[in-house]
């Protein structure tokens, strides 16, 4: 193959045929990654730090397995990483300053996957603080734009990772999923972002936001390159219980195979709403004619608790990050400052007051006020009974469709600084990504055309059943294939 000046724009399936052809060694693409970084990363933003000399010192370990026989998919593929992730000698700072100086001591296990198959970790990507935000906006470290408009957000709060794979300035990398927090970014730079399963993936060593909806998932260029990934990462774990004990099927081969004909595809009206962008609403429209097309069957359906889903998930999502939170208090790591009558409340108050951003009080508050004694009945219980009627809402549609098509944001991106006053409106992005976290099943956003306007990427979301990602893959390739033919 004719190989590119620039390297950062291969995809991982084209960057590994070359690898595997000889046409290129590991420490050039390496290099390549680690060139667009230094040209790009001060207009983006997208990089937090990078580990040159450690990603070079991996790559030409790769290139030396190569020699020797091994082979694999990930082999010498530089991957960049979300800011919650551990990586071994790598900060972890989750964009927060009560996280300043950290330095992982070990690796998440998402992390021991990709090093197992020879991938090479080559940077930390922006976030927003502790993944709790849809701009990137809220870090404690820099602003991240979005490489299709840099006026604009990149969606979050994996925005470094979205940016740093629409921009061109790495092949891959991983983000996670609590709310939206992958297909929402994806959808706004123009990728591919898919949360897997809650338990497909092990969330040891990823910093925890809400334990029952985060999931780690990939954002890259093409479903295919995504099939890659997951197959990589997931898989049991005895570190996190939660991550479930199942085959990992071919979702590379699924990817490959993928057909719409006679697929039976649900189009939930409550997703198709007034509030949506028209722009929006008529690419993914195109979008589902193009999947009909292609001989998918179209049925409209009802998720008739689509309505309590936002604020089901901000009591249980902020609840659940109370508690995790309160592990940051200036004693074991990170910031910490103390008054100037040391005592151990004031060292508490005063690392928390100025380690924690805004936007990261606010859902403590609010988490810490649910569980409280008088509000837990009110709030948190009655929360959890209304999310199992969401997760049911489901399991219901999927007994009579394949898969589900909606948009994966209701606007395109939206301007820098126009919503970090307005933190409702920010909430109200995930209204149609937040379900499928508290349903537990997997969803996937693909880039489908740009609105007519402002020339902004729009993201078709595809959902599929707990464990069905090799269905969602196969459907989520062929609609790519139709979209770009």
């Amino acid at each position: 193959m004719s190989l590119p000046s620039d390297l950062a724009t291969l995809t991982v399936a084209a960057a590994q045929d070359a690898l595997r052809a000889g046409e290129l060694s590991s420490v050039e693409l390496t290099q390549g990654i680690l060139d667009a970084i230094r040209a790009k990363n001060d207009a983006l933003g997208a990089y937090l730090t990078v580990d040159a000399e450690g990603a070079l010192r991996v790559a030409a370990d790769a290139d030396r397995r190569r020699k020797n026989g091994e082979d694999h998919d990930l082999l010498g593929i530089p991957i960049a990483i979300k800011d919650l992730i551990n990586v071994t000698g790598q900060p972890c700072t989750c964009a927060s300053k009560i996280l300043q100086g950290y330095v992982a001591p070990y690796d998440a296990t998402v992390i021991a996957h990709l090093r197992e198959a020879g991938a090479v970790p080559c940077g930390r990507v922006n976030m927003d603080e502790f993944a709790m935000g849809a701009s990137t906006e809220h870090s404690a470290y820099q602003i991240t734009r979005n490489p299709a408009a840099p006026d604009r957000v990149p969606g979050g709060s994996s925005g470094g990772s979205a940016c740093a794979v629409a921009g061109e300035l790495a092949l891959a990398s991983l983000g996670t999923d609590t709310g939206g927090s992958i297909r929402q970014p994806a959808s706004f730079c123009g990728c591919v972002g898919l949360k897997p399963s809650y338990g497909r993936v092990s969330r040891y060593g990823v910093t925890a936001f809400a334990s029952s909806l985060d999931q780690v998932g990939p954002l890259t260029k093409t479903v295919e390159d995504a099939a890659i990934l997951l197959r990589t990462i997931a898989g049991a774990d005895p570190h996190d219980q939660t991550c479930l004990d199942r085959p990992v099927p071919d979702y590379r081969a699924a990817a490959r195979a993928g057909s719409l004909r006679g697929v039976k595809i649900g189009v939930p009206r409550e997703y198709f709403v007034e509030g949506t962008d028209p722009e929006v609403m008529a690419q993914v429209r195109h979008g589902i004619a193009l999947a009909e097309k292609a001989g998918a069957e179209i049925h409209e359906i009802s998720l008739p608790h689509t309505e309590y889903a936002i604020a089901v998930y901000y009591i249980c999502a902020t609840a659940e990050a109370s508690a995790n939170l309160a592990r940051f208090d200036g004693i074991r790591y990170g910031y910490r400052e103390v008054g100037p009558e040391p005592s151990i409340q004031s060292l508490y108050d005063l690392s928390r007051t100025h380690g924690f951003g805004p936007e990261v009080k606010r859902r403590i508050l609010l988490g810490t006020y649910v569980l409280s004694s008088g509000y837990y009945d009110a709030y948190y219980n009655r929360a959890l009974k209304a999310r199992t009627l969401v997760r049911r809402d489901f399991l219901e549609a999927f007994r009579h469709v394949d898969a589900i098509f909606c948009p994966a944001s209701p606007t395109p991106a939206f301007p820098l600084n126009s919503t970090v006053n307005n933190p409702l409106q920010a909430y109200l992005c995930d209204a149609f990504t937040i379900p499928a976290n508290l349903a537990g099943i997997c969803g996937i956003s693909i880039p489908c055309g740009r609105t007519a306007t402002l020339n902004l990427p729009v993201g078709l979301q595809i959902l599929a059943p707990a464990f069905a990602e090799e269905r969602l893959l196969s459907i989520a390739a062929a609609c790519e294939r139709e979209l770009a033919s």
